[in-house]
């Protein structure tokens, strides 16, 4: 483990940096092992073959793997077949194969020589210590090249959006009075986040992120989601599409350039009093940090066969192991419905739900008849198969593997079926973990009292509940991971026993 030892701002700009080392990333995708493949397009083509066969096909709504250049090769021999029995016995058989088979086993840490050697960059631009008197984790960094030059030209997340482009543009104009110059050589302040929402989709992490965000000593990133963790530092923009330019992480590190600035000179105005602290904290809210691991198997070698050998906390907790995370989880069954109706495509319905969750059923058991949860939970050839996203609410795999890295009382763990019945309570938890000052009865009840954020909409409210059948099948499924996740956390809530009320 990585010792991250007190250093002074004087300390630090006495120190030379090391040399970066050369961009290192592997310039194109590694391939998996051949039964992985037959495997992935064995799913793929089944599934394409259910929906051409059923004779209420509603489009096909599932895209390949956005990551392989490689065509199709269907295997001569299936090993799995998809039923086009719906009867409830048979669903009811096929969900008792997948419980029988849950087992919940400690994954093999990988040693930290191996994480540096795949991606030497990001731990030769991430120093081993930060500097002291501050709660987040900053540091000064050389700077190289023309002081007069725009250091963020080639940044991608510039792209994004008008704002973001703004946003750019004003760090632009005020960079050169935030650098400092010493023995003359100038240094600008860089950052990494004190804390991550991380999840899950549709649990209510935006909601939580607005109003954190408007706590006085917390800064946020303009972008709610970067997922650099996860999917651009491998130039992944979005699944249905394929790779695009990878985004280094001094482009993720500029996203946090304008807080860290306030750090800064917070920082310096402390100093000038006679005491160099500051209290602002940076946190950003990519859900999918959690839980989207679906790149490993392109990038990097598949030692292990089925499991990822890498998983993205593992790189977190080697460059900064004093992390704190939150998440914020939900029933998984509504969180199931909730997703498929915002992320869904037309002619969406409780049936054509239903439908899909059976057929999704069906997948993951096929898969656990060769691999572990993890495997299956982790294999990305199979998530792009799955109609909806049944492996996203195993929050006890997700959860037990950000354990084995991190400590349990650097994870903070919020339902939000609580968060909706008492924001003044939840608030109060976040707060606590997080370690931040008291607030005004003015900012509190701003923070507490604002509307929801990111509830379901008007046109999706109107199609109704799923269907009862639907519902059953579900809890059914998801009642040993909610079991081993309610006993790891000491908390019965996490049953989820009673019916969510639907937001």
């Amino acid at each position: 483990m990585m010792v991250y030892a007190p250093m002074g701002v004087s300390a630090v700009l006495e120190v030379q940096r090391d040399a970066q080392q050369p961009w290192a990333f592997l310039s194109c995708p590694r391939r998996p092992k051949l039964y992985s493949f037959l495997f992935g397009f064995t799913v793929v083509f089944l599934i394409m073959a259910s929906y051409f066969l059923s004779s209420e096909r509603k489009g096909l709504l599932l895209t390949p793997s956005p990551y392989r250049d490689d065509p199709f090769v269907i295997p001569a021999t299936l090993p799995f077949n998809l039923s086009s029995i719906r009867d409830y016995a048979h669903i009811r058989q096929v969900v008792h194969q997948i419980v029988s088979k849950v087992e919940f086993s400690h994954r093999k840490l990988p040693e930290l020589d191996n994480l540096v050697h795949n991606e030497p960059h990001l731990f030769s631009v991430i120093p081993r210590h930060f500097l002291p008197g501050l709660k987040n984790p900053c540091w000064y960094e050389q700077l190289q090249g023309n002081v007069s030059a725009n250091p963020y030209q080639k940044n991608l997340y510039a792209r994004y959006s008008r704002q973001s482009h703004a946003v750019f543009d004003f760090l632009r104009r005020s960079f050169r009075k935030h650098l400092q110059l010493h023995k003359g050589k100038f240094y600008r302040i860089r950052c990494l986040p004190y804390f991550y929402i991380i999840g899950q989709p549709k649990c209510g992490t935006t909601d939580l992120y607005d109003r954190l965000r408007l706590h006085p000593d917390v800064r946020v990133t303009t972008l709610k989601e970067p997922h650099w963790w996860t999917r651009k530092r491998f130039g992944i923009i979005r699944p249905s599409e394929g790779l695009h330019a990878r985004y280094p992480v001094e482009d993720y590190l500029d996203l946090f350039d304008l807080p860290a600035h306030q750090i800064q000179d917070q920082l310096l105005a402390n100093i000038t009093g006679g005491s160099a602290q500051s209290t602002i904290i940076i946190g950003e809210a990519s859900a999918s940090t959690m839980w989207d691991n679906n790149a490993w198997a392109y990038f990097y070698d598949n030692s292990t066969e089925a499991e990822p050998p890498f998983l993205i906390q593992d790189f977190i907790h080697a460059l900064q192991p004093e992390a704190q995370f939150i998440a914020i989880l939900r029933d998984p069954v509504e969180r199931l419905y909730s997703d498929y109706l915002y992320f869904g495509m037309s002619n969406k319905s409780s049936e054509d739900f239903h439908e899909k969750v059976w057929e999704s059923l069906q997948l993951f058991d096929a898969c656990l008849q060769d691999f572990s949860i993890r495997a299956c939970v982790y294999n990305s050839t199979f998530n792009n198969a799955m109609p909806v996203r049944l492996q996203v609410g195993l929050y006890i795999m997700y959860i037990l593997d950000w354990l084995s890295v991190f400590g349990r009382d650097q994870l903070l763990v919020l339902r939000l079926e609580d968060h909706a019945a008492d924001r003044k309570v939840s608030m109060h938890k976040v707060f606590q973990f997080l370690h931040l000052g008291p607030l005004s009865e003015q900012k509190e009840a701003e923070i507490t009292k604002r509307p929801a954020s990111n509830t379901r909409k008007l046109a999706d409210k109107n199609l109704g509940p799923m269907l009862p059948l639907t519902r059953e099948i579900l809890t059914n499924f998801y009642a040993p991971f909610n079991r081993k996740l309610a006993t790891v956390l000491h908390d019965d809530s996490f049953l989820w026993n009673k019916n969510s009320s639907h937001t």
